[in-house]
């Protein structure tokens, strides 16, 4: 049986508050729990899946998970759904163990959950919590289908500090923010409980078989124009190495340096290398938190960098995309922003480019090709070139609204933690000025902050870095010529 009160309460959300009440607690029997999962795909270190484990324990029933396989969300492709689908494949296995059935739907979420909620007679439908709004909108809809039949309840285990506790509006900077999530802070970085089987079996009619190898292979053939990466292996084991492993583990070998190598893009090692994992919550921020926090008396500097970017500067991003609805559009950047931009969109460019010949890093700069071509070859553009990158497509387009648009496409479309709030919200940073203050004003720019090509060159090896991603650019091509001759995609990496 699970910990008992396993869940702040701060962490979980009733999404439709029903006239009738349920159950009495404990003992009393009701329909299953439903967790449907889609944000935080894992088994440990999961507050969604410990709180419907908590429900079904103490309500006598038993406890399934759902996934929903949209077509192609948010115009995934091949490295991001392949990555993903290899991961559920092992967590099948992990909740197995557990005694927890995993069903996997395809199709609309608005159709398929509410459809098994009947057929198995639920009671609960537990949720992971999104800040996008086609997320919210499915939850509204899905609400609205079951009406009071079954409680709907929105966890957040993806942040640290729930987004609706650590705010109640949208902040306008990490130094907003920073103090209200500090002083709860202690209240929510608390250890996870062990999780065991539920009290109940599973029952009724088990989940059909799933041909991963058909699935793995229909969706690489889809979205196959941009292939998988294979430097980051998925599954929630792999993440716990990349965090902790003995040989290349972050916390274990790399932490010490991170403060003070991650803004150079010649020593990748540097980075944490998370963020692929977080994005698909193969692994929790929280647990990284409280890992990295017992190395603080050896490392304090590195330690209170890495948890200002895992915690306060990745829960701004949700705060932004929860309650700015226009998260990745001109019409959410501050007025200040949005006014200096469309003061300065007719300026005269030095370059305009199109979307395609951006995407194939046709430019006449060397380092934003480069910058380009480790997104689209690599599947992850270094940080430190990310914010370049963004404000030369500003500088090389018609306008801000284009520009923002082009950046967001090529992101979501090459990166491996792309379509995520932490994306949207470093193109709009980028551009638009979010979560940023105004600068001396200048063409095209107005007062939206700088970068240019001399900057970069006082900060790190230019030449280097484009040397470097040359070299991946080769290992790339050959590794999709060696794939090419391949007849069948394997199913798992691990």
């Amino acid at each position: 049986m699970a910990a008992a009160g396993a869940v702040h309460p701060g962490r979980v959300r009733l999404l439709n508050p029903i006239k009738t009440p349920p159950p009495p607690f404990p003992g009393s029997p009701a329909g299953p729990v439903v967790y449907w999962m889609f944000r935080d795909q894992r088994s440990r270190d999961n507050w969604a899946l410990i709180h419907a484990i908590h429900l079904a324990n103490h309500s006598s029933a038993p406890i399934a998970v759902a996934f929903n396989l949209f077509h192609r969300f948010l115009n995934a492709h091949a490295r991001q759904l392949g990555f993903m689908l290899r991961s559920l494949i092992l967590l099948r296995l992990r909740l197995r163990e557990l005694g927890i059935p995993f069903f996997l739907f395809r199709g609309d979420a608005v159709d398929t959950i509410p459809k098994f909620l009947r057929q198995c007679g639920a009671s609960a439908l537990v949720t992971d919590f999104s800040p996008l709004r086609s997320v919210r909108e499915w939850k509204a809809e899905i609400c609205e289908r079951v009406g009071e039949a079954v409680r709907v309840y929105e966890v957040d285990a993806h942040n640290v500090v729930p987004v609706w506790v650590a705010s109640g509006k949208l902040e306008y900077s990490a130094k907003t923010i920073r103090a209200k999530i500090q002083r709860v802070l202690p209240e929510y970085l608390v250890e996870f409980p062990e999780i065991s089987k539920p009290d109940l079996e599973w029952s009724l009619e088990d989940p059909k078989d799933i041909d991963w190898e058909e699935l793995v292979t229909e969706v690489l053939r889809e979205g196959g124009e941009v292939p998988e990466i294979e430097w980051c292996e998925p599954g929630e084991d792999a993440a716990m190495e990349a965090l902790m492993g003995a040989k290349e583990g972050f916390l274990t070998r790399r932490l010490k340096n991170y403060s003070t190598d991650r803004n150079n893009p010649l020593k990748p090692r540097a980075l944490s290398g998370l963020s692929p994992y977080l994005h698909f919550g193969q692994i929790s921020a929280q647990r990284c938190a409280l890992e990295a926090r017992k190395l603080k008396k050896s490392h304090p500097q590195a330690v209170d960098t890495f948890l200002e970017e895992l915690i306060v500067r990745r829960e701004l991003a949700d705060n932004f995309c929860y309650y700015q609805p226009h998260y990745d559009s001109l019409l959410g950047a501050w007025d200040w922003a949005r006014r200096t931009l469309m003061d300065h969109a007719a300026d005269k460019r030095e370059h305009l480019y199109t979307r395609d010949e951006l995407e194939k890093a046709k430019t006449a700069d060397l380092l934003w090709n480069a910058s380009q071509l480790e997104m689209v070859h690599h599947g992850k553009m270094h940080g430190f070139m990310r914010m370049y990158w963004a404000k030369k497509i500003l500088e090389w387009t018609s306008g801000p609204e284009e520009a923002l648009a082009i950046a967001i496409y090529l992101n979501d479309k090459y990166e491996i933690d792309g379509r995520d709030p932490s994306g949207y919200v470093g193109c709009m940073w980028s551009i638009c000025g979010v979560h940023d203050q105004g600068w001396k004003e200048r063409p095209v720019f107005g007062k939206i902050r700088y970068m240019n090509y001399a900057g970069c060159k006082r900060k790190f090896d230019v030449d280097g870095y484009i040397a470097h991603v040359k070299s991946l650019v080769v290992r790339s091509n050959k590794r999709k010529a060696e794939n090419a001759n391949s007849s069948m995609p394997k199913i798992s990496r691990t």
